[in-house]
């Protein structure tokens, strides 16, 4: 079981940088009022990655990944 977690965590550092490399900037989208009275706009929000996140991230995943494998299959609890 803590094999497989680890791989995933290792995979998705592993997406998240790459994507993080990919792109200059990601724009969400506002969230719409709770309700029909309030009419408050919120604004998009834009997330800037860091120069050191894909990197940074891809490198983390890479190691999690390598010591995923390092974990025996069958763990004596």
């Amino acid at each position: 079981m803590w094999r497989a977690l680890f791989v995933a965590v290792g995979i998705s550092l592993c997406i998240v940088g790459g994507e993080c490399l990919v792109i200059d900037n990601a724009v969400l989208a506002a969230a719409p009022a709770k309700s029909g009275v309030s009419k408050e706009a919120t604004a998009p929000r834009e997330i800037r990655p860091p120069e050191w996140a894909p990197w940074s991230l891809i490198s983390a995943g890479a190691v999690v990944l390598l010591y995923s494998f390092t974990i025996p299959r069958r763990v004596a609890t």
